[in-house]
């Protein structure tokens, strides 16, 4: 099977490169698009090297355009006098077979082209189809062209005509395409696009709180066993959703008091206290305080003078402890 394709994305240059061969016309490179030049007259293009079999597709898109013959062709001999063309004239998509040099029109759709628009032509077996945008806009069975090779472009030669992205390739035998259901035109990003993040190369601390934010949890997609607390973290506490008023003293109360449970013991006594006594003299026996000496058992009072049998006279004062 071939494939090809090229985006003319290189230097100004007549020159096409060798992928090419033009039939007719002077095609060049400006601006990174195919030009047919400006000769006037219609001119062909097509690739050096034939697809593997007669069952394949072309397409192209067509950058500027004007009300003038441009479009692309598939099973088609080195110079397209035997064929299909799918092309534009300003006002409708026309399908054409080609049958030795002679065009007959085998289907059409109504439409002019823009710019930007992408055509395409593929031929399996006696299928033919014209595509725009992906979109199959004419279908037909046809069996004029059974066999054939080549493929390229062919229009008019006018500077208004540009083209750009041409591809091309086999289609394997008996394949069936699907037709697209509908084509969208890429709209212009007119806001913001989120992409998902590689993992960041930098770490800041973790900044304190200073609003809560609340928000739906999506299902974690992971989970995480508990770490061992290193550290200390600090939270706000939330508002108290209720106060309460310290209240006055109103009353007193009281109690009766139990016995003491503690008591002293005597304490031993750990030193000694020495007094030195004078010696003895002659003395009397001290008499008991009290006691009578007289026969007729008088008793005299301490510190009283008591006097001599007969003679009247007092005896010396008695004191307490004193011998007779």
């Amino acid at each position: 099977m071939t494939t090809f394709a090229d985006s003319f994305d290189r230097p100004d240059s007549s020159n096409l490169g060798v992928d090419w061969a033009e039939v007719s016309g002077d095609w060049a490179i400006l601006g990174g698009q195919l030009s047919p030049g400006s000769a006037g007259g219609t001119i062909i293009l097509r690739l050096a090297t034939p697809m593997a079999t007669s069952d394949h597709f072309v397409q192209v898109t067509i950058a500027a355009t004007t009300a003038a013959s441009h479009g692309v062709w598939a099973r088609g001999n080195s110079n397209v006098t035997s064929g299909y063309l799918w092309r534009n004239d300003g006002t409708e998509w026309t399908l054409f077979a080609v049958v030795g040099g002679s065009f007959t029109a085998i289907g059409s759709y109504t439409a002019a082209a823009a710019p930007g628009d992408v055509a395409k032509l593929q031929a399996i077996g006696s299928t033919i189809t014209g595509y725009v945008n992906g979109i199959a806009r004419v279908s037909v069975v046809d069996t004029s062209v059974t066999t054939g090779t080549n493929v390229g472009l062919r229009g008019e030669s006018t500077s208004a005509i540009k083209y750009d992205t041409f591809s091309a390739g086999d289609v394997s035998a008996g394949a069936t395409l699907g037709t697209a259901g509908s084509a969208e035109t890429a709209q212009p990003l007119m806001g913001s696009k989120s992409s998902t993040l590689g993992t960041a190369t930098e770490v800041d601390d973790a900044q304190p709180l200073t609003r809560a934010k609340t928000g739906t949890l999506g299902i974690a997609s992971a989970s995480e066993a508990a770490q061992e607390l290193t550290g200390r973290k600090s939270a706000t506490l939330p508002t108290a959703s209720s106060t309460a008023t310290a209240q006055p003293l109103t009353g007193s109360k009281a109690a009766s008091l139990g016995q003491a449970t503690e008591t002293d013991s005597a304490q031993t006594l750990t030193g000694a206290k020495t007094h030195t006594l004078a010696p003895a003299g002659e003395r009397d026996t001290a008499l008991s305080l009290g006691t009578p000496e007289q026969p007729d058992e008088v008793d005299y009072a301490i510190g009283e003078p008591y006097a001599l049998e007969g003679t009247g006279q007092p005896y010396t004062t008695w004191e307490a402890g004193q011998p007779w």
